[in-house]
């Protein structure tokens, strides 16, 4: 991880540029080519019965989901699963909603699920946004966790990143007091918005002066520690929901 964080003078506003119109609605996801292998299929026909959570217009009940009463983890985008599965095995205590549409990551980390025995994640295959507005109260969560998410280089597609001022207001409001929003980027100029959005958001408090200590609970993944071997950096940003 880098030593030297992009410098504050650096930092864009993070907001669209003017010359950009704001997208009506945000999407937590951008449509992507892939196969689901004969792994992943097996999975899914296997574990998806239990796993997957419908999407629903209405608020989730948690504890008959999960068949607990437990601290409540939003992700938003899990890829293919290696970290969320890392994270739920390392925090029992804990259970993980986790929002991804792409069907092989899916698929692969109900694979992920039943090989390692895990019973404290559950999948909705949708849209995260849609899930964040309808099936989840305020003062709900006990943390969000956003690792990752597409940086869209160009300048004209940054009104598509997912980290902007309105979502970052929902998901303030779903955290319940003292509860964490996680997030993640090895694309400096998004970091730098992130940082920007999230100081920004009044309910919200940085915990670190900038960017965050990577936690122990989030894994390496091998693209991260490629990334790293080339010098590239990698910045994390803990916000917690002030009291």
């Amino acid at each position: 991880m880098s030593e030297n964080p992009p410098p504050a003078a650096a930092r864009p506003t993070g907001s669209a540029p003017a010359d950009v119109p704001h997208p009506k609605a945000i999407k937590s996801f951008v449509r992507r080519a892939g196969r689901t292998t004969t792994g992943q299929a097996k999975a899914l026909a296997e574990w998806g019965q239990r796993f997957l959570v419908p999407y629903t217009p209405a608020l989730l009940d948690a504890e008959a989901v999960f068949g607990r009463k437990a601290p409540l983890v939003l992700e938003i985008g899990f890829g293919m699963g290696e970290a969320t599965a890392h994270i739920a095995r390392l925090r029992p205590e804990d259970d993980f909603l986790c929002c991804e549409v792409h069907e092989p990551g899916v698929g692969a980390l109900l694979k992920r699920i039943g090989e390692q025995g895990l019973t404290n994640i559950r999948i909705v295959q949708h849209d995260a946004v849609e899930v964040l507005e309808h099936m989840l109260a305020p003062a709900s969560l006990a943390g969000v966790h956003i690792f990752f998410p597409d940086p869209w280089h160009k300048k004209r597609h940054h009104k598509r990143r997912l980290i902007q001022p309105p979502l970052v207001a929902k998901l303030a409001q779903r955290l319940a007091p003292g509860g964490y929003l996680h997030c993640a980027t090895d694309w400096q100029p998004y970091a730098e918005q992130m940082l920007e959005v999230l100081s920004a958001e009044p309910l919200l408090q940085n915990t670190a002066q900038g960017y965050a200590t990577k936690p122990a609970y989030r894994p390496l993944t091998k693209f991260e520690n490629r990334g790293l071997r080339l010098g590239h950096g990698v910045w994390d940003l803990v916000f917690v929901r002030r009291h």
